[in-house]
């Protein structure tokens, strides 16, 4: 997997096993903020049939490899082309001239790989899920010889040792086919996610502060969509990271635009994520979860972690001196499990077809409904 800020990888285990016990019988999983499908990957391989959501066009790549596409339907044709792919030469084109010489995000030779194999995917008119095999591919082997801290919203000021490997693609792991059936990949917004896609099982891991993932990820973003848009900045980023904001990164609309989707999330099981950085403290989810859910089981699991590298290294100014220092090391992700009532469901959609329909944040859509059914005890 790309190197990615909330990644889930070391949560693993405690997602599946609090997804197994919730919903013992449970066949469908919807994971609505998939972004690199680590979760959505490990869910296919436990056999449940996943369906991911991501409105950011390189999650939505990365879902239809790894919940999507089956082994048994791609993984041939992946590997030949692959194999055709890696011995194509390098030819300079917009990676090389965006990220290589106006920014310094890849060494000029893995550049003109990176060029030459993206137009290659492009001319060959490929089917989508074969095609975001490839691009997977492309995106990781990329990942492998970038010069940043793991984000893109800068690079190193001298390289990374890793960015003097010569780039290669390696074929991703394709899974074969879930027992519970085939995988979809959605690009939706995730309120339209949660009112449309259902599942026995949702997971929902929104982005919780002010970090914007396609800030973040921009290269990605481009490398997918292959549309050499207009840039800005000393990181090249996307002329549209200006204009795609989303609620969720906003400290005075999160709240709205999380209880908006959880008020139409189609699911008998909720498990969400979040971290004790984000905008919302343990208080605040609590009773979030509490109105709206009224009457159903809440549990909250928290998991104490090292934080991302980049607040380890700390603060510094634009001419490399250090200014400050981080105020701690560590942060909890916290995982709640609702457990709905049975009659809920029904009441839910009573209230939202009662309601009027809401911007984006999700503002003022159900009425709050007092409860005073509490959370259960934390770290469980």
């Amino acid at each position: 997997m790309i190197k990615y800020l909330g990644s889930k990888r070391v949560l693993l285990p405690a997602i599946l096993s609090l997804v197994r016990e919730a919903s013992p019988h449970a066949r469908s999983v919807l994971d609505l903020f998939s972004g690199t499908s680590r979760v959505g990957h490990a869910l296919k391989r436990e056999g449940y049939r996943v369906i991911a959501n991501d409105h950011n066009a390189y999650a939505l790549t990365l879902a239809r490899c790894y919940v999507q596409a089956d082994a048994e339907e791609v993984l041939a044709d992946a590997t030949r082309l692959i194999d055709e792919l890696n011995r194509l030469p390098g030819k300079p084109g917009y990676i090389t001239e965006t990220f290589c010489l106006r920014s310094r995000f890849f060494q000029p030779q893995n550049g003109e790989r990176i060029d030459a194999i993206r137009e290659e995917i492009a001319r060959k008119g490929l089917g989508p899920e074969i095609e975001a095999v490839l691009l997977v591919s492309l995106m990781q082997a990329a990942d492998r010889v970038d010069s940043t801290t793991g984000v893109q919203m800068a690079y190193l000021k001298s390289w990374a040792p890793r960015s003097f490997r010569s780039l290669e693609l390696r074929v991703p792991e394709v899974l074969p086919r879930a027992a519970a059936g085939k995988g979809e990949a959605h690009g939706l917004d995730a309120l339209e996610a949660a009112a449309t896609l259902e599942a026995d099982v949702a997971y929902i891991d929104p982005p919780y502060n002010q970090h914007a993932y396609l800030g973040n990820y921009h290269i990605w973003e481009t490398l997918v969509r292959w549309d050499k848009p207009e840039v800005f900045g000393v990181a090249c980023k996307r002329s549209d990271v200006r204009e795609r904001r989303s609620p969720f990164n906003s400290r005075r609309l999160s709240a709205g635009a999380l209880r908006a989707v959880l008020e139409r999330v189609r699911a008998p099981v909720v498990v969400l994520s979040f971290n004790d950085e984000g905008f919302l403290s343990r208080e605040d989810l609590a009773a979030m979860l509490g109105d709206t859910f009224p009457g159903a089981e809440v549990t909250e699991h928290a998991h104490a972690f090292q934080r991302y590298v980049g607040a380890r290294i700390g603060i510094y100014n634009p001419r490399g001196e250090k200014v400050g220092r981080v105020g701690r090391l560590t942060n909890h992700e916290l995982l709640y499990v609702v457990r709905r009532r049975t009659d809920e469901p029904e009441r839910k959609a009573a209230c939202t077809l009662a309601s009027a329909p809401s911007d984006q944040a999700g503002l003022g859509i159900v009425p709050r409904i007092e409860s005073r059914m509490p959370c259960g005890e934390p770290g469980g």
